[in-house]
């Protein structure tokens, strides 16, 4: 337990930060999740268009800290060449 006002406060303000990373997080391993089944699936026009939203996203999670900017890059990157991959 917090023993001074100010830990209080942090505690309150990290738990809540700790929620909103955690929710932009979790739709990012949606959106991945889903992008991964359009390729599996040999739809590379709509896994095109996803992955056009997912490194908005990305990028997004980036500028608000909730992944670290050279992580966004590297599963861009990643995700861009299984596409070029794509049969």
């Amino acid at each position: 337990m917090p023993n001074t006002k100010s830990a209080e406060r942090r505690m309150r303000n990290s738990a809540r930060k700790n929620l909103h990373n955690r929710t932009i997080k979790s739709r990012l391993h949606t959106l991945e999740r889903s992008y991964l089944d359009l390729l599996g699936a040999g739809k590379k026009e709509d896994a095109t268009k996803e992955l056009r939203g997912l490194s908005s996203a990305l990028d997004k999670a980036a500028k608000s800290g909730a992944v670290h900017r050279v992580t966004a890059n590297r599963k861009k990157s990643r995700l861009a060449l299984r596409l070029a991959k794509a049969k």
